[in-house]
């Protein structure tokens, strides 16, 4: 990963807003893109909402679109290009692109000077006397504007590195001082860290996921994105895989130094099922690689640690600490950090709410294990005995039972340790799940006279708190905020609730009952007195282009009286419509909706949103239409699709009419625009989710892939939706999905597309050919046909391209314009419908000037 203080062109200033990459043709963007543009645009026109100034810029962070089509866009914050310390912002929109609301830590826009009273050598200097243990390495001091209180002002970051005083663990100590008066603001460490000790190893017998070579077998788990496992020997520096000749490993003592591996190894696989099949997320890092584990970290030593990128484990004196909750709770840091920019800082109450995060997800993982030698419970740590007594670090039914940590809000919460802070977050976090008084895993007491709250489980409470983290939470939320009452896990999680059970739900009423029984109050909406759900049955269809689909739309009354309900429709492409009979109901009643496409739609999947609006509440659902595309086994999609830093985004193919499998040597021919391809994992996903790798950041700084890949589809039944998916796994380089074409071969009828990738000399003052024969293809051609043009030369002003129909028909495409521009590189959407398919079709290139030569380099042709 590459850091730059630069955003350069990935920036979007407040007040020039830069604008998204725009197509030759009118087909529907990816649906990330349309929630960028639509996001980019409330920046502006919403300024007030994020507390934003003309001297703001913002660059994406992650961008979320729900089923139901509303979208959530993280942007992290520069302040006349100083990175903005808390200032990061979530734009939410509704499914029709308006404006929804913002996630905001700033109370008011910024003004201040940028010019530093304190001179960087003095805050390295400030920076380095405030650490405690052994200095390794002082960096640089990074001028930023430091926002985490809702306040800006100039400050200096001081990363200062090196080990904790007990000489073992690691320490990346950020120090942010005022650079005005050089008094130290606060700090935090990257690496986060649990201690413990004890005496045995934890899950008894289970299966381990491993990799064979040749007759030896390596703690490297195929299954899960290759996370390996390895032993430190008890040094601090060099990692060796543990390998096996029987794949028997560990004996469940601590005489084998494999058993507590077989723990670490299984604790990172359960966390990477738990985050993938509970809450949708491809791993840790969202991407799905695994997890590096290391154990036997130095001796007798009494912690382990995340630091960013793997799982450190020591051995404690005498009881290793690789518990599975242990090792859901560092890994949980993890996703924390990849999902909201920056992470919840770590220190004061968004602090509390980071370890917090961290405990409940560890404890879900130790649930969803569900291991008889270590079963569920709402104990954090409880296997390796920390006080060597056999009670547990935390406890999150009542949190003061560990000595020190809160389980009721106060005006003091802020000031103590974050693993004490986070048992308000604990102790909410039960009190949702299980409810308060006598519970089968200890007892909640209320905090004051608050009412007793009835629990909703913890596969409801566990997909709020992940929701609320995911999409709402911003760096510097805290419990209770009186500068931004908005930024509090309490109107966040109510959010969550309200998004996925409905406003005012019983769910809805939990969260708010919850958290006044730690003492945490807020300023939340009043409920409906009436309300109504939706449903679609079914909720997805797949039709071909001038045919159209039904769905029933089904109300019932929640709340209150019955009401009136007004349907409408949006999301729907060009070329559908969607009309309802009857087009209102009294809930309870249903309706029909008819889906109808024109025989011009652009095939591809999408999202439209039926929303019912009643007489006082209004609910959406989402129908996902699949548009099968000419019949034929390939396919090619021209819409630009933008990839930001950090993000995975994809572009869809819809085959259909292709008969059988798809072929051994199927094709994906790929161009993608990028300045550092290095940081790029390409990917073909096929209908049914299985991922093909073509790219794994290779290439280093090279810019551009202009590459075809052949792959092994034979196992892939050819007809559904394909998709290429392209990851951004670092910061600093953005670029954009230009256009791709997909070849299955197959056993249905010859495709709709052709390319040729015969290179043809373009001589001076010369016309050249290249043809490509369709057949077997019925038919006329689409009116929304394209045509891939790849051409180098060094001034495409001298060029006249044009493609020629079987009947001799010609349609310039590129006429001497672009001047002394070199190469194109174009999709090209042009009307051939008057045209037969199946015949010989030329991409002409006239050169009609003198000194400057070229090729034809490839291209493709897709009816």
């Amino acid at each position: 990963m590459r850091r730059s203080a630069a955003l350069g062109a990935a920036v979007l200033a407040a007040g020039l807003l830069a604008s998204l990459p725009t197509t030759a043709s009118a087909t529907p963007r990816n649906p990330e893109q349309i929630a960028i543009t639509a996001a980019t645009a409330a920046l502006s026109s919403h300024r007030a909402d994020i507390a934003g100034s003309t001297a703001d810029g913002y660059q994406v962070f992650r961008t979320i679109v729900d089923p139901s089509g509303a979208s959530h866009v993280r942007y992290t914050r520069t302040y006349q290009g100083l990175r903005v310390y808390g200032g990061d912002v979530v734009i939410h929109n509704a499914a029709n692109g308006s404006f929804a609301g913002a996630g905001n830590g700033l109370a008011a826009p910024l003004t201040l000077s940028t010019r530093a009273g304190v001179p960087a050598a003095a805050a390295a200097q400030t920076a380095r006397g405030h650490f405690t243990g052994t200095v390794t390495k002082v960096g640089s001091p990074e001028l930023i504007v430091d926002a985490a209180d809702g306040r800006g002002a100039l400050a200096w970051e001081t990363v200062v590195e090196g080990w904790a005083p007990d000489g073992k663990t690691p320490s990346r100590l950020h120090v942010i001082s005022d650079a005005q008066s050089g008094t130290v603001r606060g700090s935090f460490d990257e690496i986060e860290t649990v201690a413990g000790t004890g005496n045995s190893l934890y899950l008894g017998s289970v299966p381990v996921d491993t990799t064979l070579s040749g007759s030896t077998y390596t703690m490297i788990d195929p299954s899960h994105g290759n996370g390996n496992t390895c032993d430190m020997n008890n040094g601090t520096s060099t990692c060796t895989n543990f390998t096996d000749a029987d794949n028997t490993w560990g004996t469940g003592t601590n005489a084998n130094r494999q058993s507590a591996a077989v723990d670490a190894h299984v604790g990172a696989a359960m966390t990477f099922d738990y985050y993938k099949n509970v809450h949708a997320r491809n791993g840790i890092f969202g991407t799905g690689a695994g997890v590096p584990s290391r154990v036997h970290y130095s001796s007798n030593y009494v912690n382990a640690f995340w630091d960013g990128a793997q799982m450190t484990y020591g051995d404690g004196n005498n009881k290793p600490l690789v518990s599975i909750d242990v090792a859901g709770h560092e890994m949980s840091h993890g996703v924390t950090e990849n999902v909201v920019p920056g992470g919840l800082t770590y220190s004061g109450e968004s602090g509390g709410l980071n370890e917090g995060t961290s405990d409940i997800f560890g404890n879900m993982v130790e649930f969803y294990a569900a291991n008889a030698a270590d079963p569920g419970d709402y104990n954090v740590g409880e296997k390796i005995d920390i006080n060597g007594n056999g009670t547990p670090l935390r406890y999150m039914y009542n949190p003061p039972l560990d000595g020190s940590s809160h389980g009721c809000w106060s005006t003091s919460t802020g000031g103590v340790d974050v693993h004490y802070s986070s048992g308000v977050a604990n102790h909410f976090y039960f009190n949702l799940a299980e409810g308060t008084g006598a519970t089968a895993y200890g007892t909640s007491p209320v905090c004051g006279s608050a009412p007793a709250v009835v629990g909703i489980g913890r596969a409801k409470a566990e997909k709020i708190w992940f929701r609320a983290l995911d999409i709402y939470f911003t760096s510097s939320t805290s419990y209770v905020n009186t500068t931004t009452p908005s930024n509090t896990a309490r109107a966040y999680s109510l959010s969550a609730a309200s998004d996925l059970y409905g406003n005012c739900s019983v769910e809805y009423k939990a969260v708010q009952a919850a958290w006044t029984a730690v003492n945490v109050a807020g300023s939340d909406a009043p409920c409906f007195t009436q309300d109504f759900s939706m449903t679609a049955t079914p909720n997805a269809g797949s039709v071909n282009p001038g045919s159209s689909a039904t769905t029933t739309i089904a109300t019932a009354t929640t709340n209150g009286a019955a009401q009136t309900v007004n349907f409408s429709a949006s999301g729907a492409p060009a070329g559908v419509s969607v009309s309802f009979a009857p087009s209102s109901v009294t809930s309870g009643a249903s309706s029909t909706a008819t889906i109808t496409t024109t025989g011009s739609v652009v095939p591809g999947s999408y999202a439209i949103t039926i929303t019912g609006t009643g007489t006082v509440a209004v609910h959406s659902v989402t129908y996902t239409l699949t548009v099968n595309g000419p019949p034929g086994c390939s396919g090619t999609n021209s819409t630009d699709v933008a990839i930001p830093d950090n993000t995975t985004v994809s572009s869809t193919i819809v085959i259909s009419g292709c008969a059988g499998n798809a072929s051994a040597t199927s094709t994906v021919e790929v161009h993608i625009i990028h300045t550092y391809i290095g940081d790029l994992v390409v990917s073909l996903i096929a209908p049914d989710g299985s991922a093909y790798v073509l790219h794994n950041r290779a290439g280093g700084s090279a810019d551009n892939i202009n590459q075809t890949y052949t792959v092994n589809l034979a196992t892939e039944v050819s007809n559904g939706a394909w998709k290429l998916q392209v990851q951004d796994a670092a910061t600093a380089d953005v670029g954009t999905i230009d256009t791709w074409t997909l070849n299955l071969g197959g056993g249905g009828p010859a495709g709709c597309s052709g390319t040729n990738g015969t290179d043809v000399a373009i001589p001076d003052n010369t016309t050249v050919s290249s043809s490509i024969v369709i057949a077997g293809c019925a038919g006329n051609a689409s009116a929304t046909s394209t045509v891939e043009v790849h051409i180098i030369h060094t001034y495409i002003g001298d060029l006249v391209v044009s493609l020629i129909a079987p009947d001799g028909s010609a349609y310039v495409l590129h006429n001497r314009a672009g001047g002394s521009t070199d190469n194109i590189n174009q999709t090209y959407t042009v009307n051939l419908s008057t045209e037969v398919r199946n015949g010989t079709w030329k991409l002409q290139v006239q050169d009609a000037a003198t000194v400057d030569t070229g090729n034809i380099d490839s291209w493709t042709l897709t009816l």
